[in-house]
């Protein structure tokens, strides 16, 4: 149950050799437990909200038998739908049967890069503006677009 008492000898020393030009050694050790622990939390927030962001609303979507999209940079042609079936090719009433022979006149020979904007009334069912759009594509033009209005 001793307890020395110094009489500063170990302080005068420090302060000695700091008065005589000696530097003081810096720590060089990085503390990384506050870096692992953020790492893991984030680590868990991301497991648990991954799945959830892959997971969509089941939706019965209709069959509609049209080849793939490619790119272009054309100016587009507007296809029009309204609530009552009726299609417009820009502002000229065609219908359904017409449309593809239509829509190749007006483009010329550039089916495949020719851009087609349709709009379709907020009404009208999914499977007819499906139908639309399944035409456009099986008369050869491949780069076709819906229209929305901005909320």
């Amino acid at each position: 149950m001793g307890a020395s008492i110094n009489s500063g000898s170990g302080s005068a020393r420090w302060r000695s050799s700091r008065r005589s030009g000696g530097s003081y050694r810096q720590m060089s050790d990085i503390n990384v437990t506050p870096f692992v622990d953020v790492m893991l939390v984030l680590l868990i927030v991301f497991m648990v909200t991954a799945p959830l962001l892959t997971a969509g609303v089941e939706v019965d979507l209709p069959n509609a038998d049209a080849p793939a999209l490619a790119e272009n940079n054309n100016k587009p042609i507007e296809v029009s739908i309204k609530k009552d079936g009726s299609i417009y090719v820009g502002e000229t009433p065609v219908g359904s049967k017409k449309l593809p022979a239509l829509l190749k006149a007006v483009a010329g020979e550039n089916t495949t890069e020719q851009k087609i904007f349709v709009r379709g009334d907020q009404g009208i069912e999914y499977g007819q503006i499906m139908g639309l759009i399944a035409s456009i594509n099986k008369a050869g033009f491949s780069k076709v677009a819906l229209l929305s209005e901005p909320q």
